[in-house]
């Protein structure tokens, strides 16, 4: 969530050279062998059993997943928006275009990037999550591919989207730089990722963290670990390395109280970014 000023990676940031995979040890798969390497998995199966607990009151707007439900239109619009206009197309026409949503849950995004005409593949590692996201999809009569699996393991089949999309994600996961490798690799040269999440500043531990889920319950307690957390500038070199660049930024600010969401220039809490794949 997004509530910060000066929104980009900082211009002195710097690559340190080192790769965004985990390097081979003594012994590991090197090229020539005959089998190929397993995945490496970036999930936390303690985060996926905490949101697969929450399914069954997913797509209640009053329930735990309410923020979420409340910040979904800024998300996916600007999603929309930028999508579109990168294929040169006005407004928030995504039809023939190909997104995966990472992390999908039980489908708020998917269903709304698939209602701006996108083929939407839902991807999570929570069953249950899934199964209300297929029930719920099926009740408004959208058809979305969702399936259970991990990022790196669909990037394994050689799978490649128009744009790959991971809304309050990235900080739950256990491997970072992988993660954003796998996404580099789900997406076709040229197209673009999106991700949303929270920045590590002392207003996000006050607001999303504190605030957010033990003083005004918006939240189920433990939600979010803020040491999880990630800046725009750590994101962003992360980034360069697995091969994508930032091309915009924004911040999420809540306005009424928390009733609806706005963009801003603020990314000290909550932000979403677009990058692209070199």
């Amino acid at each position: 969530m997004c509530h910060g000023r000066g929104c980009g990676p900082r211009r002195g940031a710097t690559d340190n050279g080192q790769s965004a995979w985990p390097q081979p040890a003594s012994g590991a798969f090197q090229p020539g062998d005959r089998a190929m390497p397993q995945p490496i998995p970036t999930a936390r199966t303690d985060e996926i059993a905490k949101f697969d607990a929450l399914a069954a009151r997913w797509w209640d707007p009053s329930g735990p997943m309410a923020p979420l439900h409340r910040m979904n239109p800024l998300r996916t619009g600007w999603i929309g928006r930028r999508l579109a206009a990168a294929e040169g197309r006005a407004g928030t026409d995504l039809s023939g275009l190909s997104v995966l949503d990472i992390g999908c849950g039980a489908g708020l995004a998917s269903e709304a990037l698939a209602r701006m005409g996108a083929a939407v593949t839902g991807l999570d590692a929570a069953p249950a999550a899934l199964a209300a996201a297929r029930a719920h999809a099926g009740a408004e009569g959208l058809s979305i591919d969702y399936r259970e699996g991990m990022p790196e393991e669909l990037a394994a089949e050689g799978r490649r989207f128009d744009a790959v999309v991971a809304l309050e994600v990235i900080e739950h996961v256990a491997d970072r730089p992988a993660f954003l490798a796998a996404l580099a690799g789900l997406v076709k040269p040229g197209g673009l990722v999106f991700l949303s999440t929270l920045n590590r500043t002392p207003r996000s531990f006050l607001l999303a963290k504190v605030g957010a889920e033990y003083i005004l319950r918006l939240l189920p307690r433990g939600t979010h670990d803020w040491k999880m957390f990630v800046t725009p500038a750590e994101l962003g070199a992360e980034a360069r390395r697995a091969g994508l660049r930032v091309t915009d930024i924004a911040g999420m600010s809540p306005v009424r109280g928390g009733r609806d969401w706005r963009e801003s220039r603020d990314v000290s809490v909550n932000y979403i970014t677009a990058m692209r794949r070199d």
